[in-house]
């Protein structure tokens, strides 16, 4: 357009130009690069060579061609996959909301619903099932959450204001136990699961979090919070109502194992911890004897997926899956469930030492296959000798 508007006469294309004129395919971005010809201020490219250059591009284009196709087919595969998982899911909340939850008392124990609370509760039901199986033994009630929590606050505006000890004091625990109990609240809730920015200052969950443990500090000032906390009450928020999973997480933790963690009560926890062991080395008894060797004790890596209920240490789909078993089969399946852990890596861990075994079962790989981790829990046997977990 400038060359007409100023009658410049139009210049002969470049060399370039009429290479990629005379091309009979389409370069593809960068790969192309092959094909130009050199600055002008070099040798031109023999015959030869630009064959050759050619024939390499067309290779290239080829290989990228096969690599799409394959990527096509990957997703292809990926979304009929996904479909077949839609389904099955959407079948397991027909069954779940018309059969087994009007007939919850009578079905629950049945063997047709036991098998498909293994293969895992589909979300939009989860959190009712998740309240029957643990129960309400305590009798909460929302207006006893909406007490507890009024209290909370309550000694939150006094903690912040300066208000005098005295107010502050409840069943013998002294302002400054408190007010460490809030700041830990505080610098735990950041600490929750961060990846998904809805518990962190400002995040939609954050003050529903807050409230929950807070409500509890009142509800069981014997207890108070403790860390490992605020991941059981994350998950119970991201399935349930606020008030409801104040109740399971009040009845959850009254549970005698969690009691036992959460209280720090040193003795029960060395009972769980030597049953534990029991079950260990009747099913693992070369990794036993590697943990033996290098003097690495279950409080070393239990402590943690106890607290948290698996929920820190797995991705969270998975660390749902197994809290639906626990609700059905209690305590038991967390220590089935660590051993199902030691059992999938097996190979790995008998090749490390103490530190680096530590270390691999404080932060779990990420990418777990769920089929593959719940077939090796499915292969630990919790019997010994005739007896069960309960029993040991």
């Amino acid at each position: 357009e400038y060359e007409e508007k100023t009658g410049r006469a139009h210049r002969p294309l470049s060399p370039k130009q009429n290479v990629r004129k005379n091309l009979d395919f389409e370069p593809l971005s960068t790969t192309a690069l092959i094909l130009e010809d050199r600055p002008a201020n070099l040798p031109a490219k023999p015959a030869e060579e630009a064959q050759k250059h050619r024939q390499q591009y067309e290779e290239m284009v080829v290989q990228a061609k096969k690599r799409e196709l394959k990527e096509a087919q990957k997703r292809k595969k990926q979304l009929e996959e996904r479909c077949k998982l839609e389904d099955s899911i959407g079948n397991a909340v027909l069954t779940w909301n018309n059969e087994i939850l009007p007939n919850w008392e009578t079905m629950c124990c049945s063997r047709k619903v036991r098998e498909l609370w293994w293969q895992g509760i589909p979300p939009s039901v989860r959190g009712k099932v998740w309240s029957l199986a643990i129960g309400n033994e305590l009798n909460i009630t929302h207006e006893l959450y909406d007490i507890c929590l009024a209290r909370a606050k309550e000694k939150w505006r006094s903690l912040s204001t300066g208000g005098a000890e005295g107010e502050c004091e409840d069943a013998g625990f002294s302002a400054a136990d408190r007010e460490a109990s809030l700041e830990l609240i505080k610098l735990d809730i950041s600490r929750t699961f961060p990846n998904l920015c809805i518990f962190q200052q400002g995040g939609p969950y954050h003050d529903t979090l807050h409230s929950i443990l807070g409500a509890y500090t009142c509800y069981r000032p014997d207890v108070g919070y403790v860390q490992g906390m605020s991941f059981i009450a994350a998950v119970l928020i991201l399935n349930l109502d606020t008030a409801d999973a104040f109740i399971a997480f009040s009845n959850l933790l009254n549970k005698p194992c969690q009691m036992a963690f959460f209280r720090v009560d040193h003795g029960l926890m060395l009972t769980y911890f030597a049953a534990f062991e029991v079950f260990f080395e009747e099913n693992l008894p070369k990794l036993f004897a590697h943990f033996k060797k290098n003097n690495l004790t279950p409080d070393i890596y239990l402590i943690d997926w106890i607290f948290t209920l698996y929920s820190k240490s797995l991705p969270l789909d998975l660390a749902c899956r197994v809290w639906d078993v626990f609700c059905r089969d209690g305590e038991e399946f967390l220590f089935r469930t660590a051993l199902g852990i030691l059992k999938l890596f097996e190979d790995i861990l008998t090749k490390m030492d103490f530190i680096h075994i530590a270390q691999f079962l404080t932060k779990l790989p990420e990418d777990l296959p769920s089929e593959e981790f719940f077939a090796s829990i499915a292969a630990i046997q919790m019997q010994s000798r005739n007896k069960k977990w309960a029993q040991v």
